[in-house]
């Protein structure tokens, strides 16, 4: 498989948002890696035993389960471990594991932002493929510049599974992704929006970057935590006008 090129991403403090709860909170980081560009069809093909038609553009229609299964394998490819574990479609994370893995959301935005504040980490149509550039379908991976931490792609081109539940009071097991695609206004192709879909969900303009980076917790890490999912998902009062019931 062609190599995932990541990139060391430092520590620090990230600001982040959830709209319908009115809540910000700040989240400190440790070092991480990151891929620099998203994985691309090529290394999704020969993972597969496939044969990629456009070898350099993103990796898409890619469900969040199937992103998952393509961590664990790049993983075992390289012999190192494993970050999830399955039963049956559910996903359990071991921070502990040094193998591929999807980044958390504030792993993703702080990497995004590169000490960027604004929505932008640069001017949109030098960093970004969006829906001002007229094209129909992702494109080849680098074509815009990089941000300060060299890469590419994070906003535009393609969106890009992250591992956290959405809003789990609402949306259930629906997962999140974030960057904006090549079909978005600027308004999607922002740091901060969130956007998600269910595990098996696949569009054409979704994929992944993988991350890396082993931490000594347990069920908790880099903003994300077990706890913290229970604690969303938990509604005691009546549902708001229009939220339909999970099943």
């Amino acid at each position: 498989m062609p190599d995932l090129e990541l990139a060391r991403i430092p520590g620090g403090a990230v600001r982040l948002h959830d709209a319908r709860r009115k809540r910000r909170w700040t989240v400190e980081l440790e070092p991480f890696e990151l891929g620099v560009y998203p994985v691309t069809q090529e290394q999704l093909a020969e993972m597969l035993g496939e044969t990629a038609s456009h070898p350099r553009r993103p990796a898409t229609d890619l469900s969040w389960l199937r992103a998952i299964r393509f961590c664990n394998a790049a993983s075992e490819w390289e012999g190192l471990d494993p970050a999830y574990t399955f039963d049956g479609e559910e996903v359990a994370w071991d921070v502990g594991a040094d193998g591929y893995r999807l980044p958390t959301e504030a792993e993703w935005e702080s990497a995004c932002r590169a000490g960027s504040t604004g929505p932008h980490y640069g001017p949109l149509a030098e960093v970004a493929w969006t829906s001002a550039d007229g094209v129909g379908s992702p494109q080849d991976v680098g074509g815009k510049l990089p941000n300060l931490h060299g890469l590419f792609d994070t906003l535009g081109n393609v969106w890009e599974w992250c591992w956290d539940l959405l809003d789990p009071a609402r949306y259930g097991d629906y997962r999140v992704f974030r960057g904006g695609g090549f079909a978005d206004d600027a308004w999607s192709a922002r740091a901060s929006t969130r956007r998600g879909g269910a595990p098996r969900m696949h569009h054409d303009d979704v994929g992944l970057r993988v991350a890396r980076g082993a931490f000594s917790t347990v069920d908790e890490a880099q903003g994300w935590s077990a706890a913290a999912d229970r604690e969303r998902a938990a509604i005691d009062d009546p549902l708001p006008p229009g939220w339909t019931p999970r099943r």
